[in-house]
């Protein structure tokens, strides 16, 4: 056999498909396994799973997993940070052109992006007075929500126009980042923000109502679906297909204030479309595999044709990279979304110190603060075992490492 045959590992089951793991050299816990086990013997999963070297326990479905099916979607699969993904940009500039003080570039970026939470308010770093980019981007927007808020008025009452061109929280963040000609990158992992969070939500809840007679024979009440041809079905389609196109005008919003920002610190005159790449990686679609069209869940993984670029974020302080999809068919032409955490925020926070964070970020301008020790590089596995294992899945194109973060 080949090494791309036997590159992964097969969990075979009796009374469900195939799991196919890319995880030689990472750690797996058992909690994940589990949780594949159970999304693997829902009756409507088409071929197997695949599952990426990042994968660790999610809502509904693993993170780090490619979810097949046929005549059904479940949207706590897809999850609540609908069309979540990365967007990076290759500038002119190289790292002589940055200033010896990377702070006033950081402070530049944060102003140019509301972020995080604000105190005392629940927007959690909405706009106040949205700049024009922002505008033009909801004129693309505003027709397709129209059309989902008259079946589903509950969902007007979302930060949607106001979170467009918005960082958010958690693990989102924006990175100027160094490759290995010492170009400058500009980086930045955001979704669909509060919209996409109550469109997810929203209906999560209607699958789980709609099989409240026979949500107790699920090995999970969170794998609840919705059939095709059924009530909501058509709806969550149109309504998910929306999110993500949300969270890809989201991306190119903030790229856009993100170089004004930079411009206005970095006096040169440069170019940021040198190369580009605006990928999801939490998002369903339909595709063709083996000879048949079927809805292909990502939850934590990216899209890797042959040939088709893609990024994969290390944590905050390791190296990221651009690669290039080798369109491996066993793993649904799919790849790891980035690291994947080895603990929880809870246990990341328990367990390492701001001073343990300050030293993790030696080499970056960033917050080095309790607020993110959360999102401290120990919390996630190692990225290069990441890559290793899924050499045939993607091929580097670039290795970029930060030198300014800025985290929700």
């Amino acid at each position: 056999m080949s090494d791309r045959q036997t590159s992964y590992q097969q969990i075979d089951l009796r009374d469900g498909k195939p799991i196919k793991m890319w995880t030689r050299g990472v750690p797996v816990e058992e909690e994940a396994r589990e949780q594949l086990l159970h999304t693997a013997r829902m009756p409507f999963i088409f071929h197997h799973l695949a599952v990426m070297p990042d994968v660790h326990v999610g809502k509904g479905s693993t993170i780090g997993s490619v979810v097949p099916t046929q005549g059904a979607i479940i949207p706590a699969a897809v999850g609540v940070d609908i069309g979540c993904g990365m967007m990076a940009a290759c500038t002119t500039l190289t790292a002589v052109d940055l200033p010896d003080s990377l702070h006033a570039l950081r402070s530049a970026i944060e102003n140019a992006v509301p972020h995080g939470r604000t105190p005392g308010k629940h927007d959690r770093g909405a706009w106040t007075t949205p700049p024009e980019n922002v505008d033009a981007a909801w004129d693309g927007l505003a027709a397709g929500f129209r059309r989902i808020t008259e079946k589903y008025p509950r969902l007007l009452n979302t930060n949607n126009r106001n979170h467009l061109g918005t960082l958010g929280t958690g693990n989102h963040f924006i990175e100027i980042c160094l490759d290995e000609a010492q170009r400058v990158w500009i980086m930045l992992h955001s979704g669909s923000r509060g919209v996409g969070n109550a469109i997810g939500s929203h209906f999560i809840e209607l699958a789980q109502r709609d099989m409240r007679q026979h949500i107790a024979d699920l090995p999970h009440r969170d794998l609840a679906y919705l059939e095709e041809g059924s009530r909501h079905f058509a709806d969550y389609v149109e309504a998910v297909g929306w999110a993500q196109d949300f969270a890809r005008r989201n991306r190119a919003v903030m790229m856009q204030n993100i170089i004004e920002a930079v411009r206005r610190v970095i006096s040169k005159p440069f170019e940021a479309n040198v190369e580009a790449v605006n990928c999801h990686h939490n998002y369903v679609q339909k595709e063709m595999h083996f000879g048949t069209e079927v809805f292909v869940t990502r939850k934590g993984a990216v899209s890797a044709r042959k040939g088709e670029l893609g990024i994969i974020p290390g944590s905050m302080g390791a190296k990221s990279f651009i690669v290039r999809g080798l369109g491996n068919e066993e793993s649904f032409c799919s790849c790891s979304h980035g690291a994947g955490r080895t603990m929880s925020r809870t246990q990341a926070k328990k367990r390492f110190s701001v001073a343990d964070q300050e030293r993790a970020t030696a080499h970056v301008e960033c917050r080095k603060d309790a607020d993110v020790i959360d999102e401290i590089p120990m919390a996630y596995k190692n990225i290069d075992a990441v890559m290793n294992a899924q050499r045939d899945l993607v091929e580097v194109v670039h290795t970029l490492r930060q030198v300014v973060c800025v985290k929700g």
